[in-house]
Formats: C-alpha cells, sequence, structure tokens
C-alpha cells in the first residue's frame, strides 16, 4: 500500500507520470476534509437537519398555496374561486337500452322513459344534494335528447358549499345506483366534473403507488449487482432517502407560498432518487479506484473528493440551473416543481460533500462487508471497462467516420419530431378503456351527445360585484342557443345555466374529442363569435371561459410561446457553467451539441410510436394523433440537466489523464474506459424506474417513461460511449483551450502539451 504523504496525482495521471505540486483546495475538497476529520458532528448534522426539515413539513399549518391555471381559463378559475366556497359540479347520466345493438327510439320506448323519469324523481328526493335537474321531460326536451333518438341524458348540479359537496355527491350516485338496480334492462352510465376528475386523481394514484413498489426493488438489485455488497449498495439508498425526506419537508413549508401538487411530487421522487444515487456512484466508485491503487482511506478520499466531489458540485449546480428555466413559462404548476427541484438536489449535493466522506471515512473498509456471492469479490475492487475501453479506443483512431455516421442515426431517429403536433390527451383519451367506469361512460355519450360530459364552462360576473342573476344576463344566456344552431354543429346541446354566488355558469358542450383541433375550433367560435354577441352587449358584465377544453388550450399556448425563451435560457446557462468550469470554448459547444441530438431523437421515437400509433398493443395505448404538449419543454429541461452527471464526470476523467500527461486520444480512451463503470450503473437504474412508467395507465406517463428512458439509454450509450470520443479525437488539444484562465475542475495542473 502506498503511503498517507505520496503525491495525490499518482493514481490520476498514469505511470511514470511526474509528481505535481499541490494546488489549494477546492470548496467540495475542504468541506469533504473537514466532515472526514468530524465525522460524529458531520453525521449527526445531517440527520439533524433531515429530521428538523421533516418535522416542519409535518407541523406546518395553513391553506397550501393553489395553482392557476394560465390565461382566460385562469382568469374563469378564480372568478369562480371569488364565490367563497362555492363551486359548480355538473354530473350527467346517459339512459340507452341495455340491448345489443340498442332499441327503439327514446320517445317511442316506456322503459327507457320511465327509468329516466324515475331517475328525475329519485335526484329530486335527495333534497338539497341535487339541484338543477334538465331530463327529455324538461321543457325544450329535444336537447336532452339524442339526435338518432335512441338515448336520453340526464343532467344536474352537485349542490355546494365544498365542504358539501362530498356527501351531496355520494347521494347522488346513491341515486343513480338505486334507479339502475330498479331497471335492469337499461343502461344509466354517469360522468362528468366530479366523476372524471376522480377517475384521473385514481388512476395517478394508482400509477404512482406502482411506481413506487417496482422502482425501488429495482433500484436496489441494480445497486446490489454494481457494489457487490450490502453495506456499499445501502449508503446511495440512504443518501437518496434523506435528501428526499428533507426536501419533501421542506416542501411542505414552500408550499404555502409555491403550489405543489402530486404530479410534481412524483417528478420530484425520481430526479431525487436519480441524483442521489449518481453522486454516491460517482463518490464509492472513485473511492475504490483510489483504494486499488494502493492509498490509504483518508488520502484516497482526499483524492475523490477533489476530483468526483468537485464534479458532483458542478453537475448539482448545473441541474438546479437548468430547472429555474422552468420559471420563464410563468405556469403556476412548474412553480413548485422548479422549487422541488432546487430542494432535493440541493440537499443531494450537500450530502455528498458532507455525511458521505463522514461515513466513508467511518466505514472505511468496512464499507464492502457483507458481499453478496458471486459478486462481491469481483466488485469491490474498481477496474476499468474493456468494453468501453475497447470501443472508445476504436472510436478514437477513426474518430470522422464513426462520429459522422453515428450522428447521422440520431439526426434519422430525429426526423419525425418535424411533424409533432403538440395536443394533451382527452381525459378519454388519456386512460386505456375499462380503466374506470366513468371514463367508459363519457366515452359512450361522446358520439350521442358530444362535448356533454367535458363541456365548456362559461362564468359570468358582474363588474361591480353584483349577482350576475339578471334578465339581461340571462336573455343573453338564452341567445347562445341560437347560435348553437348556427353553428355549424361545433356548439353543442343541452347548454345548462346554474348560479353560482353571485355568478352565473354556463356549461355550453363542444364538439370534437374535447382537445383536438375540432375541439380548438370550437372553443374559438364560443369565445370570439358567440359570447360577444350575445354576453358581451350585457353592461357591466363580464365573463371568462374555462373548462376541459379551454384549460389544455391556454395551457399550451401559454407554455408554446415561451418555449424559446426557456431553450435558449437553458443553452446559454449550460454554456456559460461549462465554459466556467472546463475553462474552454469548445468543450461547452461539443456538450450541448451532444445534448440537443440524443433529445431530438428520443423526441422522434416519441412522435413515432405516440403521434403515429406505433407499437400500440405492445405498449398499450390507443394513438389520439399528438404529444403532450408540456413533455418536449419539461424532457429538455431535466434531462439536459441530468445528463450533465455523466458529462461532467466522463470530462473531468479525460481531463485527469490528459493534465497527468497522456495523449488527448489515450486520454479520452482511458477516461471512457474509468467512467463506464458508473455512467452505465447510473443510467441503468434511471433507465429502469422511467420504464416502469412505460407500464402505467396513462398515456401520458408512457411517453414520459418511454421518451426519458430512450434519451437517458442513448445519452448513456451512444453520446458518452461513442459521439463524446469521437468530438474529443477531433478536436484534440483545441479541446482544452480558452479564454479563461486555466483553472481546476480537479485541482489537477493545466494539461502539457507535448503528446506521448
Amino acid at each position: 500500500m502506498l503511503p498517507e504523504s505520496k503525491s495525490i496525482h499518482s493514481s490520476s495521471a498514469g505511470p511514470g507520470a511526474p509528481a505535481r505540486s499541490r494546488a489549494r483546495p477546492g470548496f467540495a475538497e475542504t468541506v469533504a476534509n473537514w466532515s472526514a476529520r468530524h465525522r460524529a458532528m458531520a453525521i449527526g448534522g445531517w440527520f439533524a437537519l433531515v429530521v428538523l426539515a421533516t418535522l416542519a413539513g409535518a407541523l406546518t399549518g395553513g391553506e397550501s398555496a393553489r395553482a392557476v391555471d394560465p390565461g382566460e381559463a385562469g382568469r374563469a378559475q378564480e372568478m369562480i374561486d371569488a364565490q367563497h366556497d362555492v363551486g359548480s359540479v355538473r354530473e350527467n347520466v346517459l339512459i340507452r337500452s341495455g340491448q345489443a345493438g340498442g332499441g327503439r327510439r327514446f320517445a317511442e320506448d316506456p322503459e327507457l322513459r320511465e327509468a329516466a323519469a324515475d331517475l328525475v324523481s329519485r335526484l329530486r328526493r335527495t333534497g338539497a344534494a341535487v339541484r338543477d335537474v334538465g331530463s327529455p321531460s324538461s321543457p325544450h326536451g329535444e336537447r336532452w335528447t339524442s339526435r338518432d333518438g335512441g338515448s336520453g341524458l340526464v343532467t344536474f348540479e352537485v349542490a355546494g358549499p365544498d365542504e358539501r359537496l362530498e356527501d351531496n355527491y355520494a347521494a347522488a350516485v346513491r341515486a343513480v345506483q338505486e334507479v339502475r338496480e330498479r331497471h335492469p334492462g337499461v343502461r344509466l352510465l354517469q360522468a362528468g366534473d366530479r366523476s372524471l376528475s376522480a377517475a384521473v386523481n385514481e388512476g395517478i394514484k394508482d400509477d404512482l403507488s406502482r411506481v413506487e413498489r417496482t422502482s425501488l426493488p429495482l433500484t436496489v438489485l441494480v445497486l446490489l449487482a454494481v457494489f457487490g455488497s450490502l453495506v456499499a449498495a445501502g449508503i446511495p439508498l440512504l443518501l437518496a432517502a434523506t435528501s428526499l425526506a428533507g426536501a419533501f419537508g421542506l416542501l411542505e413549508l414552500v408550499s404555502l407560498w409555491v403550489p405543489f401538487n402530486s404530479a410534481a411530487s412524483a417528478i420530484v421522487l425520481l430526479i431525487g432518487m436519480a441524483v442521489g444515487i449518481d453522486y454516491s456512484l460517482f463518490y464509492l466508485r472513485r473511492l475504490r479506484e483510489e483504494r486499488t491503487a494502493g492509498k490509504g482511506v483518508r488520502e484516497a478520499l482526499r483524492t475523490t473528493a477533489r476530483t468526483s466531489g468537485h464534479a458532483i458540485v458542478a453537475s448539482g449546480v448545473t441541474v438546479m440551473a437548468c430547472a429555474v428555466g422552468l420559471l420563464l413559462t410563468g405556469v403556476d404548476v412548474f412553480k413548485g416543481l422548479t422549487a422541488g427541484t432546487l430542494l432535493v438536489v440541493g440537499l443531494s449535493v450537500l450530502g455528498s460533500v458532507t455525511v458521505l466522506p463522514a461515513l466513508l471515512a467511518t466505514l472505511g473498509d468496512r464499507v464492502d462487508l457483507a458481499r453478496i456471492p458471486w459478486l462481491g469479490r469481483r466488485r469491490v475492487t474498481a477496474v476499468e471497462s474493456r468494453l468501453w475501453g475497447g470501443i472508445a479506443r476504436t472510436v478514437v483512431r477513426r474518430p470522422v467516420v464513426t462520429g459522422v455516421a453515428t450522428a447521422a442515426v440520431l439526426l434519422a431517429m430525429a426526423l419525425p419530431v418535424l411533424g409533432i403536433r403538440l395536443q394533451d390527451a382527452a381525459v378519454t383519451a388519456s386512460l386505456p378503456p375499462g380503466a374506470s367506469a366513468a371514463v367508459d361512460a363519457a366515452s359512450a355519450m361522446q358520439p350521442v351527445f358530444p362535448g356533454v360530459a367535458t363541456a365548456a364552462r362559461v362564468v359570468v360576473a358582474r363588474t361591480d360585484g353584483a349577482s350576475a342573476d339578471t334578465s339581461a344576463v340571462r336573455e343573453a344566456i338564452g341567445a347562445l342557443h341560437r347560435q348553437a344552431a348556427g353553428s355549424e354543429g361545433l356548439l353543442r346541446e343541452p347548454i345548462t345555466t346554474v348560479p353560482v354566488g353571485r355568478a352565473m355558469v354556463v356549461r355550453v358542450p363542444l364538439a370534437g374529442a374535447v382537445t383536438d383541433p375540432v375541439a380548438n375550433r370550437a372553443l374559438a367560435v364560443l369565445r370570439e363569435r358567440a359570447l360577444p354577441a350575445t354576453l358581451g352587449s350585457v353592461d357591466g358584465a363580464t365573463y371568462a371561459v374555462g373548462g376541459k377544453t379551454a384549460m389544455p388550450y391556454d395551457f399550451a399556448q401559454q407554455v408554446n410561446g415561451r418555449t424559446p425563451a426557456v431553450f435558449g435560457f437553458v443553452l446559454v446557462l449550460a454554456f456559460v457553467l461549462l465554459a466556467v468550469t472546463f475553462r474552454s470554448w469548445a468543450i461547452p459547444l461539443m456538450s450541448i451539441a451532444l445534448n440537443l441530438l440524443s433529445i431530438g431523437a428520443s423526441y422522434g421515437v416519441l412522435v413515432w410510436v405516440f403521434q403515429d400509433g406505433h407499437l400500440e398493443s405492445l405498449l398499450g395505448f390507443t394513438s389520439y394523433g399528438g404529444v403532450v404538449s408540456w413533455l418536449p419543454l419539461f424532457m429538455f429541461i431535466v434531462l439536459f440537466g441530468l445528463s450533465m452527471d455523466y458529462h461532467i464526470f466522463v470530462l473531468s476523467r479525460i481531463r485527469e489523464r490528459r493534465a497527468g500527461g497522456a495523449s488527448p486520444r489515450e486520454a479520452v480512451a482511458g477516461g471512457i474506459a474509468a467512467s463506464a463503470g458508473v455512467v452505465s450503473s447510473a443510467a441503468l437504474i434511471m433507465t429502469g424506474v422511467f420504464t416502469v412508467f412505460v407500464t402505467l395507465s396513462a398515456i401520458e406517463y408512457k411517453m414520459l417513461g418511454l421518451g426519458m428512458a430512450l434519451a437517458i439509454l442513448l445519452d448513456a450509450t451512444v453520446v458518452r460511449g461513442v459521439l463524446l470520443p469521437a468530438a474529443m479525437a477531433i478536436l484534440g488539444e483545441r479541446a482544452w483551450r480558452g479564454p479563461l484562465p486555466a483553472g481546476h475542475l480537479d485541482e489537477t495542473p493545466t494539461p502539457r502539451s507535448n503528446s506521448r
């Protein structure tokens, strides 16, 4: 074993490299050295921080901040919220024959008419639970009868206030069920605001529960295979778990001011697992390399902190900086996601430079206790990857041919993105048939009563704060029926109206599949023609259109309009951070180009699979002809940040070898070979976790899972294993030239000009 006083550069520089003078310790090394010397304080302080953060979140009182949708849909939501705990919840029940192939016309079928009358009577007997019941027996009853005459519709409002809403809804559901049981020959299918929202929420809950049950065992198995011992495998899980616990505790406090929902919670969980495990892998791998080289524990920890520790800080700052780009969208739901990402990544970085060195210093060689049979002996010693080392050496011998050919393949994969259609999935397209009775009911309603289960919601109020339930407003709302009749089928019936507090809520069914181009065209007719011609002529009245078509449309308009600014912000910021980190112009330009290639390829595959409808039976979905509007932007932000973990780590290893005197090409091949094990392991974990998303029920999660898993896989293999060495070999010594003074990524001297 080498003595502690031996030059810290000996293992990095390679055999025969001269000893170098010791540079001033950087931040990561300084903090890690302190933690290794004050182990009890570092470990105790970390767990105290996590406990305090968790307790602070648990003891937080007050109502969490609510997200407001962008655009006019958000204004409609605020107008409803201003009615003080009185909302508008509309439900619909389709009544049709239970016989296969249908039955007689509704007006001529006494069983159907009797079931409808029975339902109306039973709903009205619920007392204050239900109001504004509409049916084929109402005035203008033809509006509640399908155009083909074979089905009828009963609509009703679940009465408020909000604290009574769940009980009132339950009473209405019981009424529908009782009528269903009394008329077994009739089908009663219910779908509406509350039932569809519950279906979505239950779907999300079940999907996230499946992710949690599947991803943790998968991660444990990969870590055991990577490290070969229970103790070493447990350290990454410990860092990830404590960082997540602290982050979610602090998020409970932050959520008093920043909206944070369950979807953002799932993403923060994944990011926290990814970076926490990645950072531990980087640290443990380097420590084993230094111990294999003969260094003592303390000297090995110092070198690890100086190299991998510094790379962890640099990559963590890059991930957090990229996440800030989401704020430029101006969308409330992204604010909570940004806050969660900043907290969980920040804590993971802090833990990596404090408690991780302290734990490793305390454990020493006991970190490899409890070895797994057949794996333990082979995994304890860190060795270079022969496979990736061989690939890298082949690539650097013919960098132009291999680089151009590989880039051409990725560009070909990206070609479908030129025809991308950003379109959110309607709830009936999001969940597969059979996943929810309410979703199946809405799908059955759509052909006979288009848009009724997901109608546009027009909120009408007075500018002076008085009640909007006036004769002038009701007359204008009545004129909407004539507008619907002259809309060429874009605005449908039944149009319903109900007072909500001092406001009025008008439901207007829209043609189309809720979020498709036809529905968007119907929304435009409603906003730009029908409403200005009716409510727009009422003095003192104001209105806004929300609902399940308006909200995703306005959201997409806002996000798409801000996307160029977000992309520009992230690219410029990444360029600056990489330029400062590596003291080079070429490195950041190359890094950005490689990241764009892998992200573009994953975009193209998403379009080919989900928009064009390939692999439907294999992946268990039905294409609705689009890609979720927020997904490309979200993938760009997250992937650009996470891929920097690998990129900075690999480049740091290449630079170490070049600084130690290796030739440019040998430095590239050696750096790739030395980092391949940890990069492959980290990528395998993240790819596995995101692949789990492909098995979930919602099509949005399937898109997210496939896009992220593919991008990470391409990034860790094709990009890091082929394109990166090809680009570095082509650049040669020019890769390390820049306008900034030579600094230290890992406290190594600047590269020597001679090659070996």
